[in-house]
């Protein structure tokens, strides 16, 4: 399984930039002193500290500990008939991207590119796969590195939301329903960490699939760039409302399910 995207400290950073509290803020209402704050934030875990922050930063200081003490990973989803997983280089970080296909046909749709879509190429070949489509949950540099290359080498048309215009993918609005196969793939605006971020939910394969991107991760999220408040909601009413062994497929960071983030994500456990 591959590291989880965030720490604890990640995790209290993006909660004070959303809530736009600064050091000295959080401190006092935390009743903690602010260098004990930039430490928190630098990564030093104290359970006292740790858990001071998490009820003014509005995150479950359970959960929380559980991060800073490196005891939260979320289970192995297993094999997915019809499914593969990318973990790619891009820059400093790695970024994930998905293939997924209907055994009967063989018909497939890829989601995001990453920084290389070498694996994923040659995946397609390997099991004689005809890509339909190239959906991409937001527009961001390292979730769409590849796709001159992807287009190129399958002839597959890209799709892009429409609060996110690009240039070499056709826009559409949140709501539209694609077929590939006889995969049905919804699409849900989970705007927040980007302008019109898109989950895409992929039934007909043995899970309900749910591909989305930046919006949520195992333990994290990817934050309210645009409008923190806009991500917690969507994370929330949209994605954790999916039954609870859908499986979330993030941006980056190992696979995860709606019922391991309700448990277990600071930001969202109970």
């Amino acid at each position: 399984m591959i590291p989880l995207e965030d720490g604890f400290q990640d995790v209290i950073g993006k909660a004070a930039r959303g809530l736009r509290l600064a050091d000295e803020v959080l401190a006092r209402a935390a009743g903690v002193t602010p260098a004990e704050v930039l430490r928190a934030k630098g990564g030093e875990f104290t359970e006292r500290v740790i858990r001071r922050l998490a009820p003014v930063l509005h995150l479950n200081g359970d959960a929380l500990s559980a991060l800073g003490r490196g005891e939260y990973r979320p289970r192995a989803v297993g094999t997915i008939p019809g499914f593969l997983a990318f973990n790619t280089h891009w820059a400093d970080m790695t970024v994930n991207a998905y293939l997924v296909w209907d055994l009967r046909s063989g018909e497939a749709a890829a989601f995001d590119t990453g920084g290389d879509c070498t694996e994923m190429l040659e995946a397609i070949r390997a099991h004689g796969l005809g890509l339909r489509c190239i959906l991409l949950t937001h527009a961001h540099g390292d979730h769409i590195a590849a796709l001159d290359r992807l287009k190129a080498e399958t002839g597959a048309p890209a799709y892009v939301g429409d609060r996110e215009p690009l240039e070499r993918a056709e826009p559409f609005a949140a709501g539209k329903e694609f077929r590939v196969g006889s995969l049905s793939i919804r699409t849900l605006l989970t705007n927040g960490h980007s302008p019109g971020g898109i989950t895409y939910l992929v039934s007909g394969c043995a899970r309900l699939l749910a591909m989305v991107g930046d919006s949520l991760f195992a333990g994290s999220m990817g934050g309210g760039n645009v409008s923190y408040a806009d991500a917690l909601r969507n994370n929330r009413e949209k994605i954790l409302t999916l039954p609870g062994e859908t499986v979330i497929c993030p941006g980056h960071g190992p696979l995860t399910t709606v019922e391991e983030e309700s448990e277990h994500n600071p930001f969202f456990a109970s």
